[in-house]
């Protein structure tokens, strides 16, 4: 059986869509059980301090990180990055104690985009960057330096807080990064 031209695109668009649909659906639960994604990049010419580098910390600190988006970061992200900060070091099981060496994680918001519609098509893509320092609290002496990224790729984890969740969680995957394992 011979089908018509127009028969034939009108299938490959139909199946397309389907296979489409399906792997969104997919990506979208996928989502749902791990959240925002945090990553971070060393700035070009920073110090990488091994796994032993941050051994004598016992706690974690995030001063308020500034806005150089000129404007275009709403406040609520602020609200959002302590809280989210913490869950995230209890995540990953890191020392906290108040009385312990501090290491500080400060810095500045320099990117922060939300879906657009045309991003929608393909699949939501949100994200915020900070350039973000790693300081010795009692000296003031910066450590490394590091690029980290908050990103959210599914409907399902559109906005602030999500935004926040994932820039929490590249803070703290470099300083889990650069501490010793436990045992």
């Amino acid at each position: 059986m011979r089908m018509p031209g127009r028969t034939l695109r009108i299938l490959a668009a139909v199946t397309l869509a389907a296979t489409g649909g399906c792997i969104r659906a997919a990506k979208e639960g996928l989502g749902v059980a791990i959240g925002a994604k945090g990553s971070y990049r060393l700035v070009p010419g920073s110090a990488e301090l091994g796994t032993e580098g941050l051994a004598n910390y016992t706690n974690f600190e995030l001063r308020s990180l500034t806005d150089a988006t000129e404007g275009l970061a709403p406040r609520e992200l602020w609200g959002y990055l302590p809280s989210e900060f913490q869950k995230e070091l209890d995540s990953k099981k890191l020392p906290r104690q108040a009385r312990g060496k501090t290491l500080l994680a400060r810095g500045k918001v320099i990117y922060y985009e939300d879906s657009s519609m045309a991003g929608n098509i393909f699949g939501p893509l949100e994200e915020v960057v900070a350039r973000v320092e790693f300081v010795d609290k009692a000296t003031g002496r910066v450590l490394a330096e590091a690029l980290c990224v908050g990103r959210t790729g599914e409907t399902v984890n559109r906005g602030i807080q999500k935004k926040a969740e994932g820039l929490a969680k590249a803070i703290v995957r470099w300083i889990h990064d650069h501490y010793p394992p436990r045992e």
